[in-house]
């Protein structure tokens, strides 16, 4: 468990509150009373030469690949973790500003983290909320938890539970029981990991070049993590790295597997990685429960058949694997009486 005060017993969070899942490919926020507000890519477009916020979220998606010299369309978060303090800082805003019109009032937040973190990284996203609006201290709760509670998962019974949380930039895997994380695994392989693999491949292989958008629009189209019964065809265009030249060219859903393979297999790895360090008591309750599978991540075509064959396990995806994390904090937002012992804050005891 990472260092910081849990908090327990202190008074209910009130006014509007808001709970935000501040994702690598994607930033989700839940607002007390309300429900889910925002659901906006996590990118930010900015003037290089004025520092000018010009657009934030699917807007600035939409000018990736396509922006003048002076333009830069960049997501401000890499492997889960801030990799451009301002940058994040200035998305947050917008996206608070969006959701939170009160001028002088400021909100508390509580705010997800992968669990394999440090502690700078951690005190980063904290502050981050905090210059872009927040009511100092922003509250922290990790991902595979906020993921745990937001799939309807007993996490405060003496059960044993297991989540794997797989978003844009890492894949969550903890074993749950009494309200806190056992067992934990944070690999910094995720959606993006994909993209990039698919990338290389048809750069490696077909000597073709596409952006990443594309990447991941072929993911989603032809990625899958086991053999389909029916293998699929389709058509991607690109430029050509001898010619220069636009170029098409036909895939099918058998070379992704093959430009991905690595990838899910590093997924898998952390899974079994996590069940040999689970203790026997807590493994007999997932051998009889289950895995859940959360993020958007776990959407990938076939992977919960080749968990389960690689595990021996059943496996399940959770009722809304993408929203999973961000209603899992708006839960303990709305019952903070019950899930306060997740949240917790790095201020000094």
């Amino acid at each position: 468990m990472p260092a910081g005060n849990r908090r327990g017993g202190g008074p209910v969070l009130g006014g509007r509150d808001i709970a935000v899942d501040l994702g690598t490919s994607n930033t989700l926020i839940y607002v007390r009373g309300e429900g889910i507000v925002l659901d906006e890519p996590s990118v930010v477009a900015i003037d290089v030469l004025t520092g000018t916020l010009l657009a934030v979220g699917a807007e600035a998606k939409r000018m990736i690949g396509r922006t003048p010299s002076n333009i830069q369309a960049t997501r401000p978060l890499k492997d889960g973790v801030i990799a451009d303090f301002d940058v994040c800082e200035k998305m947050l805003r917008y996206f608070i500003q969006q959701v939170h019109r009160r001028r002088w009032s400021k909100p508390r937040m509580v705010i997800c983290v992968p669990s394999g973190v440090t502690g700078v990284e951690r005190r980063a996203v904290q502050e981050a909320a905090e210059y872009a609006g927040a009511r100092p201290p922003a509250y922290i709760i990790e991902e595979p938890m906020a993921a745990a509670i937001g799939a309807g998962l007993p996490v405060a019974s003496p059960i044993g539970s297991m989540i794997v949380d797989i978003g844009g930039g890492t894949t969550e895997v903890a074993v749950l029981s009494l309200g806190g994380v056992v067992v934990s695994q944070s690999s910094r392989v995720g959606g993006d990991e994909l993209d990039e693999a698919i990338l290389q491949y048809l750069k490696k292989e077909h000597g073709i070049a596409t952006g990443s958008r594309t990447a991941e629009e072929i993911k989603m189209a032809l990625g899958s993590a086991a053999p389909l019964v029916n293998e699929v065809r389709a058509e991607i265009r690109g430029r050509d790295l001898l010619t220069g030249l636009p170029r098409t060219l036909e895939i099918n859903t058998r070379e992704i597997r093959e430009a991905i393979e690595d990838r899910v297999a590093d997924i898998v790895d952390a899974i079994k990685v996590t069940l040999d360090r689970t203790p026997p008591e807590l493994a007999a309750d997932i051998m009889e429960r289950g895995i859940t599978l959360s993020g958007g991540g776990s959407l990938l075509n076939g992977l919960t058949q080749r968990i389960r064959a690689e595990t021996g396990m059943p496996v399940w995806m959770a009722p809304d694997p993408r929203l999973s994390v961000v209603l899992g904090a708006g839960r303990a937002l709305e019952e903070f009486g019950t899930f306060g012992d997740v949240i917790f804050d790095d201020t000094p005891a």
